[in-house]
């Protein structure tokens, strides 16, 4: 029913990319704090077990960049492509409070 309402609404899209750009978000927030957990940790082991989480989210975020400039949501060489998509992503943020 809620895929219903989204899409009566013309929001489908927009929900695709609220939630891939807030685990983009999440996933820069781990690959930083991971990074510094690596030089805090004092066993060899637990540094292993970071790297490997670390090298997971690079990849994560690898995948989940590639989703977001696939289906337009993202143009990271195209300056003013990304300032229109931005603005009309704001304009429908702007349009639900109403």
């Amino acid at each position: 029913m809620t895929n219903i309402l989204h899409n009566l609404a013309g929001m489908a899209g927009m929900t695709d990319q609220v939630i891939a750009a807030d685990y983009l978000i999440s996933i820069k927030s781990a690959i930083r704090n991971l990074s510094f957990a690596i030089t805090e940790t004092a066993t060899p082991e637990l540094r292993d077990a970071f790297r490997e989480q670390l090298r997971s989210a690079v990849e994560n975020h690898e995948n989940i960049t590639n989703y977001l400039i696939e289906t337009g949501f993202y143009h990271p060489h195209n300056l003013s492509e990304q300032i229109r998509v931005d603005i009309d992503t704001a304009d429908t943020a702007l349009k639900l409070a109403d």
